[in-house]
């Protein structure tokens, strides 16, 4: 059998006035994630909370036995927040980053839309098991295929996918088995653009208590500036 132990963690920065991440931590139903409303585009809180309700309301109506669609929820998410972009702000638009786990028959499965991310750590050191949805990032995977890109500095950051789309966006879907020392990160950007990968990996080590684990992390971004939302939630995998 076998165990969780989870924990979540929202903090609005030292800079912004609001705190548009959401966060999805539901251990009755193996449902762990973040949300982040993007920036420069009106009601990202919007955005960001109706997607984690539609995902959360989603995963509440799934059968329990066999893998969950979560392709199909995260579509069915997308149309109702870009629905609502139509009536709060349908010259602009809205949306949000998404990036989730459920836990099903000893399974985490993953889904992920935009530049939230999800790590793993087990004994062995930390996984990315997510890849950003960024201009820069995807000019990167084009370049590595041979192909000219020109990339302009100014737009690097900016998403070519999101929650809030008028199509459906692809969305990366994986499964990982569950083993007795993983432990997985959910968590929003302002995290990850403050406190790099190897330094997440030793933090997540130091402890097994994701409470803990949390507040370093977060706080470590806070120290340097926390200039955006930090948001996670941290899922810790123990044998009985």
């Amino acid at each position: 059998m076998t165990l969780l132990r989870s924990a979540e963690l929202s903090d609005i920065g030292r800079v912004r006035r609001n705190n548009e991440d959401r966060l999805l931590h539901d251990p009755g139903l193996g449902l762990y994630g973040v949300a982040d409303g993007i920036g420069g585009l009106p009601g990202g809180a919007e955005a960001a909370q109706r997607t984690v309700d539609e995902i959360a309301r989603a995963v509440r109506a799934l059968p329990r036995g066999g893998p969950p669609d979560l392709a199909a929820i995260v579509h069915q998410a997308n149309a109702r927040v870009y629905g609502l972009s139509l009536r709060l702000s349908p010259i602009m638009g809205m949306g949000s980053t998404l990036t989730f786990g459920v836990v099903r028959e000893g399974e985490m499965h993953l889904a992920h839309v935009g530049d939230s991310r999800c790590y793993l750590w087990t004994p062995d050191g930390l996984t990315r098991q997510t890849q950003d949805h960024s201009v820069e990032n995807e000019a990167k995977q084009r370049r590595a295929r041979g192909e000219t890109i020109d990339l302009r500095e100014t737009n690097g950051n900016a998403l070519t996918r999101c929650i809030g789309q008028s199509t459906p966006p692809a969305v990366d879907i994986a499964r990982r088995p569950l083993r007795a020392g993983d432990r997985y990160l959910f968590c929003t950007d302002g995290v990850t653009r403050l406190v790099n990968d190897v330094e997440l990996g030793s933090l997540m080590a130091h402890s097994p208590d994701p409470e803990k684990i949390l507040r370093e992390i977060i706080g470590l971004a806070l120290r340097r500036g926390g200039p955006d939302n930090a948001t996670g939630v941290l899922v810790t995998v123990a044998a009985s």
